[in-house]
């Protein structure tokens, strides 16, 4: 496996490469608060799809893992962590590869696939349905919580959730509130509608974060819905299913 940085918008980003270097490219674009670590190499990702024949390249966004953590929140938008994606690319030399995101990863994912066509074969879209469009419910409260001197001040359930976990992975709370507040734009029907590249949909049966994916898959004219039973948020994204139905896809 290859690790090291590359620069974008005068941030310094961490990235892997792992796999046969002539082989299809699977970009892994990963979700808020956690790293490439957390959500693709211990869950098993990386060891997945290259023992499957692919090409994988990760990174962690700007604010997580071992990036650079800014903390204003104009830099969180997800064309600017789409514009990361495609400069690891350019790093690596790769023309197009399809993007599977999860959550945040997968909203960033969504708005690379429309800013440079070309360039995304295909999309997975994991832990995001209809929320893409409708949003998620209130944010503001989990940022609040981020910014919070302790989380014995943080009342909010959502906002105790959150900044227990930031502050169990000491993370950078400051760059996560500000990546939360702008990193959640949302797309209309009809953009979604012009992500014509062929796309999975996976979200758990008992996720309430992402929204439906069957209303999402309705607005695009190549998308395909895996409901993974019994998993929620946080579940979902190392499912064996899940796994087993993104290889088969990407073979299509």
């Amino acid at each position: 496996m290859t690790t090291g940085h590359f620069t974008n918008d005068g941030l310094s980003l961490a990235f892997l490469d792992e796999g046969d270097s002539q082989a299809p490219v699977v970009l892994l674009v990963h979700g808020f608060a956690s790293s490439m670590r957390v959500n693709w190499i211990e869950p098993g990702w990386v060891k997945t799809l290259t023992e499957a024949g692919f090409r994988v390249a990760a990174l962690d966004h700007r604010g997580h893992g071992a990036s650079d953590k800014p903390h204003d929140p104009s830099l969180y938008t997800p064309q600017k962590m789409a514009s990361d994606c495609f400069a690891l690319l350019d790093h690596l030399g790769v023309a197009s590869a399809t993007f599977f995101g999860y959550s945040m990863g997968a909203r960033v994912s969504a708005f690379a696939a429309l800013g440079e066509p070309a360039r995304v074969e295909r999309l997975i879209l994991g832990g995001l349905g209809i929320a893409l469009v409708e949003g998620t419910g209130d944010w503001d409260p989990i940022a609040a919580a981020l910014r919070a001197p302790s989380l014995d001040d943080v009342t909010d359930p959502k906002g105790r959730m959150f900044r227990a976990f930031a502050d169990k992975t000491k993370s950078d709370r400051l760059a996560l509130a500000a990546c939360i507040e702008t990193s959640r734009d949302e797309l209309s029907e009809a953009d979604v509608g012009r992500i014509v590249q062929p796309v999975l949909i996976g979200v758990g049966t008992e996720d309430e974060i992402a929204g439906a994916p069957e209303p999402l898959a309705a607005l695009m004219p190549n998308a395909e819905v895996l409901a993974i039973e019994g998993r929620d948020h946080m579940l979902s994204v190392g499912d064996r299913r899940f796994k087993l139905r993104v290889s088969e896809f990407l073979r299509q």
